[in-house]
C-alpha cells in the first residue's frame, strides 16, 4: 500500500525542518564565541539574537501545539533580541529546546490532525498552514544565520552546499557519472 498524501507531507516537512536546523548548526559551528553577539549594524540581528528568537519561537509555537495558542503567555519575545552576555552553551540549550519541541510535536501528529485548526496570537490557522508558516519563518532566519556566519568566518568558511565552481562535479556524482 502506498503512503497517503498526508503521511508524505508529515515526513517531508519534518525532513525540511531537519535540513534547516542542520544548515544553521553547521554555520554556527564555524563562528567564534566572541562573534555570536556581532551585528552588522544597530538594526540588524546578531547570531545570538537569531538563535534565541528561533529557539523561543519554536518552543512557544510547538508546546501544546494542538490545544493552546502558539504565542505562550510566558514568552518574552522582545528579550530574544537583547541577548547581552549570554554564552554559547546557554544559547544552544535554548536553541535545542525549541527544536526539540518542534520535532516531538511533528512526530506525534496524525494524518487526522492535519485537518484541525490551531491558533497563533488568537488567529486561526489550519495545522498545515501553521506548519508551513513555521517552516518559512525558520528558513528566513536560518538564511540570515548562514549569511552572517559566513561573513564572520571569512576565509575559514567551509561551504554548506555545492561549492562555487563545483556544480559539474557535484552533478556528475549525483547522476552516477564519476
Amino acid at each position: 500500500m502506498s503512503e497517503t498524501a498526508a503521511a508524505l507531507y508529515l515526513r517531508d516537512v519534518t525532513d525540511r525542518f531537519r535540513t534547516q536546523k542542520d544548515l544553521a548548526d553547521r554555520a554556527l559551528a564555524q563562528v567564534r564565541d566572541e562573534d555570536l553577539a556581532f551585528a552588522l549594524d544597530p538594526e540588524s540581528n546578531s547570531l545570538a539574537a537569531l538563535v534565541l528568537h528561533l529557539g523561543g519561537n519554536l518552543r512557544s509555537r510547538w508546546t501544546d501545539f494542538l490545544t493552546t495558542d502558539g504565542e505562550k503567555p510566558d514568552r518574552d519575545r522582545d528579550s530574544e533580541f537583547e541577548p547581552a552576555g549570554i554564552h554559547r552553551a546557554d544559547l544552544l540549550a535554548r536553541w535545542e529546546d525549541g527544536w526539540g519541541h518542534l520535532f516531538a510535536t511533528l512526530e506525534s501528529l496524525t494524518e487526522e490532525d492535519l485537518t484541525r485548526t490551531v491558533t497563533i496570537r488568537a488567529e486561526p490557522h489550519s495545522v498545515i498552514g501553521a506548519i508551513d508558516r513555521s517552516l518559512t519563518h525558520c528558513a528566513y532566519h536560518v538564511g540570515q544565520i548562514v549569511f552572517l556566519a559566513k561573513h564572520l568566518a571569512g576565509g575559514g568558511w567551509k561551504t554548506l552546499s555545492v561549492p562555487r565552481g563545483g556544480t559539474r562535479a557535484f552533478n556528475a556524482k549525483m547522476f552516477g557519472k564519476i
